[in-house]
């Protein structure tokens, strides 16, 4: 490759991740032509990541491409859809070379190859900076199946899939902010694991879910809020971690450590409003994902947050939010 790369020689760098879909045209056409599926509806879901704000500044561009796909991927999983492809757009800055390119297209192969994603299309520019790359996906699921966060009743159980707060704990890891002995940490803020084996359950299961990237408490109001339910978290259940709970065990208020993991976004573990939650709780556990019943939805709309069965003042701040 030049050092330089213009669109066209991006374009031909990235055809091979097509692995060979029709729909792609060959990446050599302006649009991507998708045939109908019969029997199922198509899940579409877009993330955004800025440099130095949703990945570190200076990451692996190679990381950089897995943890694009995979925070894309928490969406279908949460909706209990089958991965099929993407849309991808690069806002590449001068400081980035070819060397950048070509490790960005390497993650998306291997990750691409991993989770069965094809390249549908996308478009490519330059920019001062920073990076700025974002994905658009695509899955199928079964005609009607599709979890959405509007599906919450009140009596419903809320099952938290996954470990709560290792985002959060995970950027300070990266950081070198707090201790992470075996690198666990810095390493799922880095790549998260998309909880995809648990798309059928999920889909079984839940009458409502969302992946946790805002926060469990915020993404858990979302469900609430969209099914007009109000919800009662009690945080002693929360599933963590070994990296968390090590962390927990250094703090001086349990409580508040754990309201703190709550509030931290960035993990991509699941909340799902279930009437079978020791169901969904086994699914996840025989999967190898921490899961646990944590609080229940009801009538009454708001958040109240308890510990050990007494209400507890929920962090002011319980959810990251967009500016």
């Amino acid at each position: 490759m030049s050092d330089l790369l213009d669109e066209f020689d991006w374009i031909r760098a990235l055809r091979p991740l097509a692995r060979g879909a029709p729909e792609a045209l060959g990446l050599a056409d302006d649009a991507a032509v998708l045939a109908a599926r019969p029997g199922y509806d198509l899940v579409i879901s877009k993330d955004a990541m800025v440099e130095g704000t949703h990945f570190l500044a200076g990451e692996r561009c190679d990381i950089v491409a897995r943890r694009l796909l995979r925070t894309n991927l928490s969406d279908l999983a949460a909706k209990g859809a089958d991965p099929f492809g993407y849309f991808l757009m690069t806002a590449w800055p001068s400081s980035k070379g070819a060397s950048d390119r070509e490790a960005f297209i390497e993650g998306l192969k291997e990750d691409g190859a991993r989770f069965g994603l094809a390249l549908l299309g996308g478009d490519t520019v330059a920019t001062p900076g920073p990076l700025c790359v974002s994905a658009t996906i695509l899955g199928w699921v079964p005609a009607g199946q599709a979890v959405l966060r509007s599906g919450a009743r009140p009596g419903d159980s809320l099952v938290v899939i996954g470990g709560v707060g290792d985002g959060l704990l995970g950027l300070r890891a990266a950081r070198g902010e707090i201790e992470d002995a075996d690198g666990a940490l810095a390493a799922h803020y880095r790549l998260p694991e998309p909880l995809l084996p648990l798309r059928r359950a999920v889909r079984t299961c839940a009458s409502a879910a969302a992946d946790v990237s805002d926060g469990l408490l915020a993404d858990a109001l979302h469900i609430a809020e969209a099914s007009g339910c109000g919800l009662v978290v009690d945080l002693e259940n929360t599933p963590l971690s070994s990296g968390a709970r090590r962390w927990l065990d250094r703090q001086g208020d349990r409580a508040a450590g754990v309201a703190t993991l709550a509030s931290g976004g960035d993990d991509y573990a699941l909340v799902c409003a279930t009437r079978d939650g020791p169901t969904l709780v086994e699914a996840a556990l025989a999967e190898g994902s921490p899961a646990a019943i944590a609080g229940v939805f009801t009538p009454k709309p708001g958040l109240e947050v308890r510990w050990k069965g007494a209400p507890i003042a929920a962090p002011p701040d319980f959810g990251w939010r967009h500016g």
